[in-house]
């Protein structure tokens, strides 16, 4: 297959690409795009052309290392954003540091700052997930992943990365786009009222919020026990319609669901979902339920 640029403008087809941009809702989305850069990434090999060098710390292992690992047969091929999961961390670190490359050059390539400033500027917060409900509010990338399972920033200096293998990525938006958040939405922190709290420590009204749902491991694949559904019913009897019965007692559960309904109930009505299930698609996506030893995804913004 040849080899295509994905470091192309915002209006390029992601299709089947490392990198995919987010489609918001219809109604802000005329504006929005315009302040807010949102991506997520896939497990697809990184097919690039460098348009400028990324100002980063040299990589361990080069390209040519890169495509070698790639022609490997590994639980980790090809697109690893995570350094938790035994994959060679050389090879995790290179692909965050092409993460930040695409980031910094989408910011570029729509934007009147030279690409040198963006370049020097933009950094990506990661965080140590532990499936709580714990926020943080990012006024300066810290190296280290901060514990947490949701994250806060007003800057445009700063992304925020959350990363899974079938949780739900959830991003969220002022619609003026001066206020963005991300959350690691797995049932756990669900019914932890994660949303919620990440709401409480914005400054951006509900009704001002635009939401973006992203791939998760969907509602014909995730089998639960029955203390799932009822750690969600004790909240609200109306989570039962987001709860399926199977012959052998257990439950297929609709994340996509739970999370669009705690949505609504706080206020935040423009919601955009991309219902793709990462159990069933893992030529795409990496699925820890299916496959236990795998990769991880990013779902990424920030300001423009």
């Amino acid at each position: 297959m040849p080899k295509t640029n994905i470091y192309n403008n915002t209006l390029a087809n992601f299709t089947n690409a490392t990198f995919e941009l987010v489609k918001w809702p219809l109604y802000p989305s005329h504006s929005l795009d315009d302040k807010v850069l949102a991506l997520q990434t896939t497990r697809f090999a990184l097919q690039q052309v460098q348009l400028f060098p990324l100002n980063a710390q040299k990589p361990a292992i080069s390209s040519l290392d890169v495509e070698k690992l790639n022609s490997e047969k590994s639980p980790f091929n090809h697109f690893n954003l995570g350094l938790h999961v035994g994959d060679n961390a050389d090879h995790v670190i290179y692909n965050r540091n092409e993460l930040k490359h695409f980031i910094r050059q989408q910011l570029a390539t729509a934007s009147s700052i030279s690409a040198k400033k963006i370049t020097e500027e933009v950094n990506i917060q990661w965080l140590e997930q532990v499936h709580g409900n714990a926020v943080v509010t990012v006024t300066d990338v810290d190296e280290q992943a901060i514990i947490a399972d949701a994250s806060i920033t007003q800057h445009k200096n700063i992304a925020l990365a959350i990363m899974t293998a079938d949780c739900l990525p959830i991003l969220l938006s002022h619609k003026s786009g001066d206020e963005i958040a991300a959350i690691h939405g797995g049932w756990r922190p669900l019914v932890a009222n994660i949303i919620a709290r990440t709401i409480d420590n914005m400054h951006s009204k509900p009704a001002d919020i635009v939401a973006w749902l992203g791939p998760c491991i969907g509602k014909a694949a995730f089998e639960v026990g029955e203390e799932v559904k009822e750690a969600f019913t004790q909240l609200d009897l109306a989570f039962n319609n987001a709860f399926l019965k199977q012959e052998n007692g257990k439950y297929l559960a609709d994340l996509h669901q739970i999370a669009r309904r705690q949505l609504e109930s706080l206020g935040v009505t423009v919601i955009a979902n991309l219902e793709e299930c990462t159990y069933q698609e893992t030529d795409k996506y990496y699925s820890y339920r299916k496959e236990q030893i795998t990769g991880r995804m990013a779902s990424v913004i920030c300001r423009r």
